[in-house]
């Protein structure tokens, strides 16, 4: 059985007098790529930045390789392992490409590693190598999400968490987009996917979890959830 690499237990989150999350479980296990699914509004991004210490959790617990780090701040967090591409890219459009992967690697202290991750990125985004003194700003909105990308992954993330990253993006591009995070787990790191594009995501993914108004509706192997009529009535207009 392979091992629980990230565990979410009775998580819940408000702000104000709004509960964006109720309460809900859910588990990484170590070299799978797994779903979170639901509209805009289910509480899938609030999942996210209480995994990466962004906002306060309320009741329940977040567990990484058995260690709470329910309470931790976002930096040491993002040293453990635990690296997030955010949702709408949020690259530093100002400074070039090379520059952006650079800050993103601001957690690693060896130079070989940050070489060899330099290496890995442009190998998954040929693109970014032939743009890497191109401001990131001046880049098509594909580009911006592949550089997005790129940059979590030259933190040497354990776990990789991608924030909706086929938000407006072309058909081809969300394919290519899609070829690549497979490839980025097969390699071996552990992938968190919150997406809208539900039949894309449970093509790649091993296991998915539905949200809605922050509760987990359905819960199952990508493989199985993929045949769910519920699902496809719901998420991908029957």
């Amino acid at each position: 059985m392979k091992k629980i690499s990230l565990k979410i237990d009775n998580l819940t989150v408000s702000y104000g007098s709004i509960k964006a999350l109720k309460g809900i479980n859910i588990q990484v296990r170590e070299g799978e790529i797994v779903a979170l699914l639901g509209a805009n509004g289910a509480g899938k991004t609030t999942t996210l930045k209480a995994l990466s210490g962004i906002v306060a959790k309320e009741y329940g617990s977040i567990d990484f390789y058995d260690k709470s780090i329910t309470n931790l701040s976002p930096e040491k967090i993002t040293s453990l392992g635990i690296v997030q591409s955010p949702e709408g890219r949020q690259v530093f459009p100002d400074i070039t490409v090379e520059e952006n992967l650079r800050v993103g690697a601001f957690t690693v202290k060896s130079k070989k590693e940050i070489n060899r991750n330099f290496e890995r990125v442009y190998k998954y985004f040929p693109i970014l190598l032939e743009r890497k003194k191109q401001l990131a700003g001046t880049l098509s909105g594909g580009e911006q999400q592949m550089l997005a990308i790129a940059r979590a992954l030259m933190a040497s993330p354990k776990v990789l968490l991608l924030d909706e990253p086929s938000l407006g993006l072309a058909p081809l591009i969300v394919k290519t987009i899609f070829e690549i995070i497979k490839e980025i787990n097969d390699e071996g790191t552990t992938v968190l996917i919150i997406e809208q594009n539900a039949l894309q995501t449970l093509k790649i993914a091993d296991y998915a979890y539905v949200l809605e108004v922050g509760e987990i509706s359905m819960e199952g192997k990508a493989s199985e959830l993929i045949q769910d009529e519920r699902l496809l009535k719901a998420y991908l207009g029957g």
